[in-house]
C-alpha cells in the first residue's frame, strides 16, 4: 500500500521522537536507526486508515521491535568482549532527544544508559517512557500489552535497581569544557596527585574496546588506581600511535549531556572519555575506544570542524 504525502509526512514528523526512544532503549544510535527504518516499513505495510492514533501506534511498534532487541543484545553481551558501553553521541544529535528536564537530560548521560543495563527489557522500556518522556502508566500498559498497575508495580522496580547515593552535576558548555582543561592538564602532568585531587574516592573508570582494541577489561576503583591506571594510559608510546594510527589530539567536548575529552586523529575520532561529574569530582570515568562505536559521533565531529585541540601527544 503506498504511502500518501501526509502520512509520509506524518511519519517523518515523529521520527526524532521515536529515535530518542530508541536511542535511550537500547544505547546505540545505529540500532535506533535501524529499528526506527524498521517501524517505517511496518507502517507503509499496515492499513493506516484503521489506525486511530498513529503516534501510539507508532510508538507501540518500535518499543516492540525494541525489547526484541533488547532480550537477544542480553545474550550478545554475555559474550562481549570486555566490559560494554553505550555508543557516545555529541551535544546536538537528534538521538539525545528532549532535554528541557533533568529527568530527559538524565536519562541519556552515558552514567545511566550503562546503569540502565542491569534492567530487564520491561523495566527499560517503562523508565524511559515514563522518565523521558512523559508518559501516563495507563499508555505504556497499552503499549506493552499490561495492566496499569503491573507498570506502577514494574516502574517503581526499575526506580529501585537504578538507585545510586551519588549525585550527578549537571554542567552547561563552558563549566564543561573548564572540567575538562582540568583533567587534562592533570592526565598529561605525568604525576598522580593532580588527578587523585580531581577524582572521589570512591570513582570507577570503565573502558570499552570491544574485540579490535585493546582495553582494560575489569573497571577501575578508587581515585589511586584510577590516577596510576591513567598516568599510563597518557603516557606516549610508539605501540600507541600505531593502534590509533597517528599522533592524537585531545579536544573538549559536550557528549551525552556532559563533559568529555574527544581524541582524534585528523577528523576521526578515535577515542571518548566521558567524565560523570559529581559534587566531590569526577565520580566516573567511561571510556569508548570501540571503532564500531565512534563512526557516528566521528562524522559529527568532521562535520562540526575544523577544531582546534586542547592539547597534542604522543
Amino acid at each position: 500500500m503506498s504511502l500518501r504525502m501526509y502520512e509520509t509526512d506524518l511519519f517523518e514528523s515523529s521520527r526524532g521522537r521515536l529515535e530518542a526512544i530508541a536511542y535511550r532503549l537500547l544505547g546505540s544510535a545505529g540500532d535506533a536507526e535501524d529499528a526506527v527504518q524498521d517501524t517505517f516499513l511496518r507502517w507503509h505495510a499496515a492499513d493506516r486508515e484503521r489506525i486511530e492514533t498513529p503516534e501510539a501506534w507508532l510508538t507501540k511498534v518500535l518499543t516492540n521491535l525494541c525489547l526484541n532487541q533488547l532480550t537477544s543484545a542480553r545474550a550478545r553481551r554475555e559474550t562481549y568482549v570486555g566490559q560494554w558501553l553505550p555508543e557516545p553521541v555529541l551535544a546536538g544529535d537528534r538521538m539525545l532527544g528532549p532535554a528541557d528536564t533533568v529527568e530527559q537530560r538524565e536519562s541519556v548521560s552515558i552514567a545511566m544508559l550503562t546503569l540502565m543495563e542491569r534492567l530487564s527489557p520491561n523495566e527499560r522500556v517503562v523508565y524511559v517512557l515514563r522518565e523521558a518522556f512523559g508518559y501516563a502508566h495507563r499508555e505504556i500498559a497499552e503499549i506493552l500489552d499490561l495492566t496499569e498497575a503491573n507498570c506502577q508495580q514494574i516502574y517503581r522496580r526499575a526506580k529501585q535497581h537504578l538507585s545510586t547515593d551519588r549525585a550527578r552535576t549537571e554542567v552547561d558548555a563552558a563549566a564543561a569544557r573548564k572540567v575538562v582543561e582540568e583533567f587534562l592538564a592533570a592526565a598529561l602532568s605525568g604525576d598522580t596527585e593532580p588527578l587523585i585531587r580531581l577524582l572521589t574516592d570512591d570513582a570507577v573508570s570503565v573502558a570499552d574496546g570491544g574485540p579490535r582494541v585493546p582495553a582494560r577489561r575489569a573497571p577501575v576503583v578508587g581515585a589511586l588506581g584510577i590516577a596510576r591506571y591513567l598516568r599510563g594510559l597518557f603516557r606516549p608510546a610508539d605501540h600507541k600511535r600505531a593502534i590509533v594510527g597517528g599522533r592524537p589530539a585531545f579536544h573538549s567536548a559536550v557528549v551525552n549531556g556532559g563533559p568529555a575529552v574527544l581524541v582524534a586523529v585528523g577528523e576521526r575520532v578515535v577515542g571518548v572519555l566521558s567524565l560523570d561529574t559529581a559534587p566531590g569530582g569526577v565520580g566516573a570515568l567511561h571510556i569508548q575506544v570501540n571503532p564500531d562505536k565512534l563512526e557516528r559521533i566521528t562524522r559529527q565531529w568532521a562535520a562540526d570542524g575544523p577544531h582546534r585541540p586542547l592539547a597534542e601527544m604522543w
